[in-house]
């Protein structure tokens, strides 16, 4: 097939599940982040004492977690890392597509929008590989030990996201690492979102202008949300707010 065999067909497919993960990000984002709003409302470490899904005695990140918990996203779950494999592997193939095409390690001698970019714009599948490793690091923290207990019945499950949360954070040096890795995340995502557009034919000068703007503001956007979790858990976890 064209879109399988073509360099065109694998840029399609690299942004199309490029933008299925910035939109699983935003999510992500958004309800680590009421974690920060409960602490402005003092329900951070509030839970309910049952078992029950969205109970009225939880803080929101709870019931955000909670959220994450039901049947959809269980089913969202196997199509996410789907969409992790494949991105993963044409952004590898890509990679090395276009070192071959330029003959080696050479940068092109032609200009064009990618080679005259940024930094992150010519080390994609190193910050792709740096995301990706933390990843599985991250997923032990969390993944593990909440949706992986319910879904497939191994590990113990974790009722309270609070506590994963002042466990992961509450150590400065796991706050540090976590935080570079914001950073690497958001340099990926800064260039990845133009080159989605880019590659759906959106790179006129007006739009590919506007499109790197709204690319950045969405990448901070992103990366300040899980920042702010960050920080927020480790004062909480050192006892520097109540």
């Amino acid at each position: 097939m064209f879109i399988f065999n073509s360099s065109i067909g694998k840029k399609f497919i690299q942004a199309v599940s490029g933008a299925f993960l910035v939109i699983f990000l935003l999510l992500h984002a958004t309800i680590n982040f009421f974690s920060v709003i409960d602490s402005f409302t003092g329900k951070y470490g509030v839970v309910a004492n049952d078992a029950e899904l969205f109970s009225k005695g939880d803080g929101l990140f709870k019931l955000g977690c909670d959220f994450m918990s039901t049947p959809v996203i269980d089913i969202m779950v196997p199509i996410l890392a789907l969409g992790f494999l494949v991105h993963i592997i044409y952004g590898i193939w890509l990679s090395v597509q276009n070192v071959k095409a330029r003959g080696g390690l050479k940068r092109y001698e032609v200009s064009s929008k990618a080679s005259a970019d940024s930094w992150s714009a010519k080390n994609m599948l190193v910050l792709g590989l740096l995301v990706l490793g933390f990843l599985c690091y991250h997923l032990t923290h969390f993944w593990a030990k909440m949706q992986l207990p319910e879904m497939f019945g191994i590990g113990n499950f974790e009722n309270d996201p609070y506590l994963l949360l002042n466990f992961t954070f509450g150590a400065w040096w796991r706050l540090l690492f976590y935080l570079a890795w914001f950073v690497v995340v958001f340099l990926h995502l800064t260039h990845g979102f133009w080159s989605m557009f880019q590659t759906v034919g959106w790179n006129g000068k007006t739009w590919f202008k506007r499109v790197k703007v709204i690319g950045v503001i969405v990448a901070a956007l992103i990366c300040l949300m899980f920042a702010a979790t960050a920080v927020n858990a480790f004062l909480h976890a050192n006892n520097f707010i109540a």
